[in-house]
């Protein structure tokens, strides 16, 4: 596609230092197979193609299940999710939708319940940059 934007080619330094962004946090040693869930649930919410392919295909590299990942779409109504995943599932969805009427002190006593303080700060994190990547992606094509 001729009008395909190639970021790799006009702002590769920004592309790096975002990606250096994914080192500092990994240090923190967020559990794998749950940071695969964020990241494949607010692609799916965005409809990042490329983003959902990406992500599927990591989060079975690294040991996850196919038949979550095909109901993470669907997390809410089905019982495959510990309490702590569909905390951090809900504020992955509360972050990716913003909507004025979404109770955010409730999702953070939710998430206080299950996360220390750093995991929710890098869950937030992780939250922002899979919707920053997404986009970034989506306005390519």
């Amino acid at each position: 596609m001729k009008d395909t934007l190639r970021y790799d080619k006009s702002i590769p330094d920004v592309l790096q230092a975002l990606q250096s962004v994914h080192t500092v946090m990994d240090k923190h040693g967020f559990e794998r197979k749950l940071h695969h869930l964020v990241l494949l649930r607010a692609s799916q919410i965005n409809g990042c193609a490329f983003c959902v392919q990406m992500h599927t295909k990591e989060a079975r590299e690294d040991g996850e299940t196919n038949d979550r990942l095909d109901r993470v779409v669907v997390w809410k109504h089905v019982s495959d999710f510990t309490e702590r995943e569909k905390a951090a599932l809900a504020w992955t969805e509360a972050l990716t939708k913003l909507d004025d009427n979404t109770d955010l002190a409730a999702l953070r006593a939710q998430l206080r319940s299950h996360f220390t303080e750093e995991e929710i700060g890098i869950l937030t994190s992780t939250v922002g940059m899979i919707n920053l990547w997404n986009r970034l992606q989506i306005a390519r094509h």
